[in-house]
């Protein structure tokens, strides 16, 4: 990477890029839960079962949108296309779909004790938080 143009993503340019992500992923969760419930008021079904299969599918549904869409040539998703960042590797290089998976997972880490895994990005060097540490990835701007 040259030093000259390398250009960290803070920690606010990355929350605004999550906000739109979240957004996207709880517009397409609530159309899943409203499919449900039609379905659950038609047919008897076991709400334990139902409620179950909507937790696991959404988590599927959020790891296969951000490991598959940082992993791709692409190397952002949505949200962060729309604010001007990209993920990538140490070296400046797209992050591998196993890396991005890695992120992804290590984000339960960088939740617990009030979000401070989070709040490294506006504290560290290089703008990473501990999800980005873990994993061996950077968030850049464009």
């Amino acid at each position: 990477m040259d030093p000259k143009s390398t250009q960290y993503a803070g920690f606010w340019r990355r929350f605004a890029a999550a906000v739109l992500d979240d957004t996207l992923i709880l517009i397409l969760a609530n159309l899943l839960i409203s499919v449900s419930n039609f379905y659950r008021y038609i047919v008897d079904s076991n709400e334990v079962f139902i409620t179950s299969f909507i937790f696991i599918f959404l988590v599927l549904l959020r790891w296969s949108y951000s490991a598959g869409m940082e992993s791709s040539p692409l190397r952002a998703t949505i949200g962060k296309l729309a604010i001007g960042l990209y993920v990538t590797n140490m070296d400046g290089g797209r992050v591998t779909f196993r890396q991005a998976t890695g992120r992804f997972f290590s984000k339960v880490l960088s939740s617990l004790i009030l979000c401070i895994g989070y709040i490294m990005a506006a504290f560290t060097p290089k703008k990473q938080a501990l999800h980005d540490q873990l994993s061996n990835c950077l968030v850049m701007r464009l």
